[in-house]
C-alpha cells in the first residue's frame, strides 16, 4: 500500500515495518489514514512521519515494548538518544521528536494508550539560520534571463536562413514553450512567494486575470488568494498563448503548468528549472524554490509592507514564522551602517 496515495514506502522502512507485530502494524495502518484523511498532509510529510515512528518501534520493540500502551519516556529518550549516536543533525532530531509527540497525542486522543509519555520529551534546541535569498538585482537578472531566452527560442523557431531545414520543427517548438513554460513559473514564483508544491498544484481555474489573483491551496488544504504583478501577468499569458497550447495532451486536465510529456508538472522539475536558471545567473550550484520565497518576502518587507500582510501572503499560520524575514532584513540594516557610519 502507498503512503498517502503517492510514491512506495522506502524498502528498509518496509522491510522494518513488517518486522512488527500485528497489533503494531494495525495502529500504524490507522494512523497513516489519520494523516492522509483527516489531516490531509502531504505525501512527504505522511512518509517521514511514519518513518519515524517506524524506527521507534523498532527501536522499543528490541527493549520488549510491543505495543504503543507499553511505551514509556525513558524508552522514548533512549530511542532519541540512538539519533545523536548516528550523527543526526538537531534539525532532523527536533523534527523526529515532533511526529513522535503527534503519534502518541493521536494515540491519547483515540483512547490507545492512557497517559501520553511524548507529551514530556524534550526537543533539542535548533538554531535558525537565516533563509538563502536573492538581492534584489540579482532577482531582476534572473528573470530577464528567462525572459530572453523566450525570445532566443521564438528568434530560433521563425528563423529562415539558409540552414533552417537542418533544424527540427518539432523540437524548436519545444524548446519555445519550455522556454515560456520557465519564464512564467519564475515569474509567478518570485511575484507571489508561493511554495513549490503549490505552484505545482495551480488549475487554470484558479487564475484571476482581471485582479490578477492566485488563488492557492496550501498546507492543510487551507485556500488562501495571493497577488501577482504585471510582469508574472504577462509570462502567464504568453505561456497560456503560444506555450502551453504545444504541451497540452489529453491528461492535462486543468493543470495550470505541464511537464514536458504533457501531464501537470512535478515539483521536482520545477526544482531542477530553478536550480539551473539560478545556477546560470548565480554562476554557482544554483539556489532551491524556497530561496525564491523567502526572497520575495523579504523584498516585500524591504519595500515597506508590513508583517502581517507577509503573513497572508506566504500562508504562514502564526507571525512567528514570518517574523524571521525581519531578522534578514535587520542583517541587511546592520550592513548598510557598518558601512556608512563613520563610527560603525
Amino acid at each position: 500500500m502507498a503512503v498517502g496515495g503517492g510514491a512506495p514506502r522506502r524498502p528498509v522502512r518496509a522491510a522494518q515495518r513488517a518486522e512488527l507485530s500485528g497489533a503494531v502494524r494495525a495502529v500504524l495502518d490507522d494512523y497513516e489514514r489519520h494523516l492522509t484523511s483527516e489531516r490531509s498532509v502531504s505525501t512527504a510529510t505522511v512518509r517521514a512521519y511514519l518513518g519515524d515512528v517506524v524506527s521507534l518501534m523498532t527501536h522499543v520493540a528490541r527493549m520488549g515494548i510491543e505495543h504503543p500502551t507499553q511505551l514509556t519516556l525513558p524508552a522514548l529518550r533512549s530511542w532519541l538518544a540512538l539519533q545523536r549516536t548516528h550523527g543526526a543533525a538537531t534539525t532532523s532530531q527536533a523534527r523526529r521528536v515532533a511526529a513522535v509527540r503527534a503519534f502518541t497525542a493521536w494515540c491519547l486522543r483515540t483512547a490507545r494508550i492512557d497517559t501520553d509519555p511524548g507529551a514530556r520529551l524534550a526537543s533539542p534546541r535548533t538554531g535558525r539560520s537565516l533563509p538563502e535569498i536573492l538581492r534584489e538585482d540579482q532577482a531582476e537578472a534572473l528573470l530577464d534571463t528567462a525572459a530572453a531566452a523566450v525570445g532566443s527560442a521564438v528568434r530560433w523557431e521563425s528563423d529562415t536562413a539558409a540552414d533552417a531545414p537542418a533544424r527540427d520543427p518539432a523540437a524548436a517548438a519545444l524548446q519555445h514553450a519550455l522556454a515560456r513554460r520557465d519564464a512564467a513559473m519564475l515569474e509567478v514564483l518570485y511575484a507571489s512567494g508561493i511554495r513549490v508544491s503549490e505552484l505545482a498544484g495551480l488549475c487554470l481555474t484558479d487564475i484571476d486575470a482581471g485582479r490578477r489573483i492566485l488563488r492557492v491551496v496550501g498546507k492543510g488544504d487551507k485556500e488562501r488568494a495571493v497577488p501577482y504583478g504585471v510582469p508574472a501577468q504577462r509570462a502567464i499569458e504568453g505561456w497560456l498563448a503560444a506555450g502551453r497550447p504545444h504541451l497540452s495532451t489529453q491528461d492535462s486536465g486543468d493543470a495550470l503548468f505541464l511537464g514536458a510529456r504533457g501531464g501537470r508538472i512535478d515539483p521536482r522539475a520545477v526544482r531542477s528549472v530553478v536550480r539551473r536558471a539560478t545556477a546560470t545567473e548565480l554562476g554557482s550550484d544554483g539556489v532551491s524554490p524556497h530561496a525564491l520565497r523567502h526572497s520575495a518576502a523579504t523584498h516585500l518587507l524591504n519595500g515597506g509592507a508590513d508583517l502581517r500582510t507577509v503573513q497572508e501572503i506566504l500562508g504562514h499560520a502564526g507571525l512567528g514564522t514570518t517574523q524571521i524575514y525581519t531578522h534578514v532584513s535587520n542583517e541587511r540594516l546592520a550592513a548598510v551602517y557598518r558601512q556608512a557610519h563613520p563610527r560603525a
